[in-house]
């Protein structure tokens, strides 16, 4: 039996969605990294600086997913007929490259700081500023997380990987602070700092991951692949969904599969056939681009080229 899936947003509705969250991430960053900076610079806290530092980088990953986005959504043109979705991918990746930037910068302050620990200024706020900071970060995320289980956009997951290293940073900074402050543990401050680098590389590493798997064309979850047969099938003139094969490409979807149909039906019947299997297809995933290849059921030789009848494509979604 199939697994139900929720269904997709139609190119535009994900579009707006993703629009709106990666304006309100530029809003937040622009926000944070200014509110932060001055904060700093009263304070010469070393966690801070390095929490600044990583929420300026993330007004620059930002502001390309902002635009990536955009793009991404721009409708086929003679030059790319599959879309421009790839372009949330290799935004993805700029922010992946961002991210490893800020796990340098801010582990080169820590380490300084590790060295020669240095007073924390006006700690109340410092602690005042990174509190504020956590719970629009948190707000934010929120925000963002609602918006993938309804987009899966890897562009705006990249960016929610950056705002929740974010949102380890100010726990951390929070506590490297606080123990400076108030039990003269300078040094704690500089450690703080040093985990945000751990935790920015950790994060880095998902955020290539997951522009890689869009990138490298990797198949859509098994629960989709077998809402799609279960979709094309319920017309029992339809049987034996094979080589199919699936990709993500930002706001789109891209998919192909060939299907056994009664050799005794007419052209025009068959045809009648498959468009309706795309039309129940599209009512689930409406921003999909859909091949359906028919074959005679019995009669099919075999054919497809470099992709034909190997025993990947027998196996269907076995091998998953």
């Amino acid at each position: 039996m199939a697994t139900a899936v929720r269904p997709r947003l139609s190119a535009a509705e994900t579009a707006l969605l993703t629009r709106r969250i990666t304006l309100a991430s530029t809003v937040m960053a622009l926000l944070l990294v200014t509110t932060k900076a001055l904060a700093w610079r009263a304070s010469d806290s070393i966690a801070l600086l390095a929490s600044a530092a990583d929420s300026g980088l993330d007004l620059l990953a930002s502001l390309v997913t902002f635009f990536a986005v955009r793009y991404a959504a721009s409708p086929p043109d003679a030059e790319h007929r599959f879309g421009h979705g790839k372009a949330e991918a290799f935004a993805s990746l700029m922010q992946g490259g961002l991210v490893f930037a800020s796990a340098a910068l801010v582990g080169r302050e820590a380490i300084m700081g590790l060295i020669d620990p240095q007073p924390v200024r006006q700690e109340g706020l410092a602690l005042a500023v990174m509190a504020i900071s956590t719970v629009l970060t948190f707000g934010l995320i929120s925000a963002q997380s609602w918006v993938l289980k309804r987009t899966s956009s890897v562009a705006v997951a990249g960016d929610r990987a950056h705002y929740a290293t974010d949102l380890a940073s100010n726990l951390a900074a929070l506590v490297g602070i606080a123990a400076a402050a108030w039990l003269g543990l300078h040094g704690l401050d500089a450690l703080a700092a040093l985990v945000v680098t751990g935790l920015l590389l950790w994060g880095a590493i998902s955020v290539f991951r997951e522009a890689a798997n869009q990138l490298m064309d990797r198949e859509l979850p098994i629960e989709e692949r077998e809402r799609i047969i279960a979709l094309v099938t319920q017309d029992v003139r339809l049987t034996d969904v094979h080589q199919l094969r699936t990709r993500a490409s930002g706001p789109y979807v891209h998919m192909q599969m060939h299907v056994d149909l009664d050799p005794a039906l007419s052209l025009q019947q068959a045809h009648a056939a498959v468009v309706a299997a795309e039309k129940r297809i599209l009512a689930e995933f409406p921003s999909a681009d859909i091949i359906i290849h028919p074959d005679p059921r019995g009669a099919a030789e075999p054919h497809g080229g470099a992709f034909a009848e190997s025993a990947l494509g027998k196996r269907g979604l076995n091998e998953a």
